[in-house]
């Protein structure tokens, strides 16, 4: 079946719903309702379920649209010259994103359609791939994982909300920290082994 492209003012909808309802759900979690989200983006009820049929599907939306944006960043990195910064580029705008946004509830929507899923395990093996490649030059610490890195990238923006009142460049700190954890100079034994599979 072929998919007709979205008329201009249906795609500008789409793009401002998105945005509303990604704002509505950080700030309401999963109680945000269509309604305040159709209120803040500007439009009625009825054309948010012509694009977003349930709930769900609006916040399988917002998640793809992230994923597929942090995946397609990754990308760009695969090539770059210098590897280790290419990692360590990409956790930096990876953390500076989720600090705009509280993202905290997308945690479990992991498994809302087969879609998400897959685009998920193809943002995850793209970041296993910058990891490897930075290892291979030499910039990363050798018994680090990629999903160690994965589940690191959340870490900046973790620490800071438990901060009240935090200076907007806080999460910058702990990213500092982050990735000197991830450089070889001075590295000591990590102790456990990185789990199989937690994200």
């Amino acid at each position: 079946m072929v998919t007709r492209p979205l008329r201009s003012d249906a795609a500008r909808n789409r793009v401002l719903l998105l945005a509303a309802a990604a704002e509505e759900f950080a700030a309401a979690g999963m109680n945000a309702s269509i309604a305040d989200i159709a209120r803040r983006a500007g439009v009625g009820k009825g054309t948010v379920f012509r694009h977003f049929p349930t709930k769900d599907d609006l916040l399988a939306a917002i998640v793809l649209d992230r994923v597929e944006s942090l995946t397609a960043l990754a990308f760009s990195l695969a090539s770059a010259d210098d590897a280790g910064q290419a990692l360590f580029d990409f956790l930096a705008e990876a953390a500076g994103r989720q600090q705009q946004l509280d993202f905290s509830f997308l945690r479990d929507s992991g498994d809302i359609n087969d879609q998400l899923r897959e685009a998920r395990e193809r943002l995850y093996l793209t970041i296993i791939a910058l990891v490897e490649r930075a290892q291979a030059a030499g910039a990363v610490r050798a018994d680090v994982t990629g999903l160690d890195v994965i589940l690191m990238m959340c870490v900046p923006a973790h620490v800071v909300s438990f901060v009240p009142g935090a200076a907007p460049d806080l999460w910058r700190r702990y990213l500092a920290m982050v990735i000197d954890g991830l450089r070889p100079e001075g590295a000591h034994p990590l102790g456990p082994p990185s789990p199989v599979e937690a994200v």
